[in-house]
């Protein structure tokens, strides 16, 4: 794989703007905040936190904080990969990471969407934009996990184009390959 950025767009740049509509009570069409997907910058820190963790708690329940020590930090994490945010109004709502993982696999983790952002194709834009990194990486393939019961991820996984691999200990792994 060729060398990476810590950022898909080290200028701060965004990496995709589109300007969303949505419906009035009136019936007509309201003008919804652009929503654009960034690389993570620090400023980012606190709400990519507070996302990933809602989410989780959503999903789990409860969380343990010691189970999720690299969101302490994510510059520092991501150091040798990319992530990205998705910002409307100033918010974010939605992460996707990108890690190196060997000579010719990138794995996709910590992929959020906050709740009232769901079912509306914010997770596949995120997922497109982190395999055209991998591609840039000249990665051979794009691997990923979701635990089994979260249906919604295991069908946005597969409607991005990625096979199961395996299901082992209540978690369902993927990989999409790129050549």
């Amino acid at each position: 794989m060729r060398s990476r950025v810590a950022n898909a767009d080290v200028s701060g740049r965004s990496i995709e703007s589109t300007p969303l509509t949505g419906c009035a009570k009136s019936g007509q069409p309201a003008q919804v905040s652009p929503l654009v997907i960034l690389p993570f910058s620090p400023d980012h820190q606190t709400q990519v936190r507070q996302l990933i963790v809602s989410g989780l708690a959503e999903r789990w329940g409860t969380i343990d904080n010691s189970r999720n020590p690299d969101l302490d930090d994510l510059a520092a994490t991501f150091a040798s990969g990319a992530f990205l945010v998705a910002v409307r109004a100033g918010t974010v709502v939605g992460t996707g990471g990108l890690l190196p993982r060997g000579p010719e696999t990138a794995e996709i983790v910590r992929l959020s969407v906050a709740t009232g952002e769901r079912r509306k194709g914010l997770g596949r834009r995120l997922v497109s934009a982190l395999v055209e990194i991998a591609r840039g990486w000249e990665a051979e393939r794009v691997v990923c996990e979701t635990t089994s019961e979260w249906a919604s991820a295991v069908a946005l996984y597969l409607e991005c184009g990625f096979s199961v691999t395996h299901e082992a200990d209540g978690d369902t792994y993927f990989e999409r390959l790129l050549v």
